[in-house]
């Protein structure tokens, strides 16, 4: 199905996934700029459905992963919209929805710009697992392709290292002596 004019640009919505105890998720500040609401207001239609929520669908980060990932923020230009400022003035720990999470969202927040971000949203997810996979893919066929050559390629590899080899010393004295 061909895209339709994105809502947000799916390059945007990229910045925003994170990788955090090894899922790819969206904070709720990135998550409600997306879809033009405050923190505030995503967080507490979030704990009115708190149920909609289990921990493999959201999850509040502590304070050691927030550290960490002020430092990632930091160092990447690309993501200075989003900078750590964001997070200076929180009482609270930011909350990590996993892609589950941010398909529930549409049904809590409940406006049509969050059934279109989450549309545009889901679409980049699904990019980015699909890129995740095709490159595992090349990265084994690569392995293969080295385990299988790799012993045809030893006798090459054996006559470049013998030609490589230097010849043994001749051991006749070229050149005149001084005489005593």
């Amino acid at each position: 199905m061909p895209e339709q004019t994105a809502v947000v640009p799916r390059d945007r919505i990229e910045g925003c996934i994170y990788t955090i105890r090894g899922q790819r998720v969206m904070l709720d500040a990135d998550l409600a700029a997306l879809y033009g609401v405050e923190t505030g207001a995503l967080t507490r239609a979030v704990k009115r459905n708190r149920g909609r929520f289990p921990e493999d669908f959201m999850f509040q980060l502590t304070a050691l992963e927030l550290d960490d990932l002020r430092c990632q923020i930091g160092i990447s230009s690309s993501r200075s919209q989003i900078g750590i400022s964001r997070w200076g003035g929180r009482r609270y720990l930011p909350h990590a929805f996993t892609e589950q999470g941010v398909a529930m969202l549409s049904g809590v927040l409940k406006s049509e710009r969050a059934v279109l971000v989450n549309i545009a949203i889901m679409r980049t997810f699904v990019k980015l697992r699909a890129m995740l996979s095709s490159h595992a893919e090349l990265s084994r066929r690569l392995d293969a392709l080295e385990r299988k050559y790799d012993a045809q390629f030893k006798v090459v590899f054996d006559a470049i290292r013998e030609l490589m080899t230097p010849p043994a010393k001749d051991t006749r004295r070229i050149g005149f002596t001084a005489k005593e």
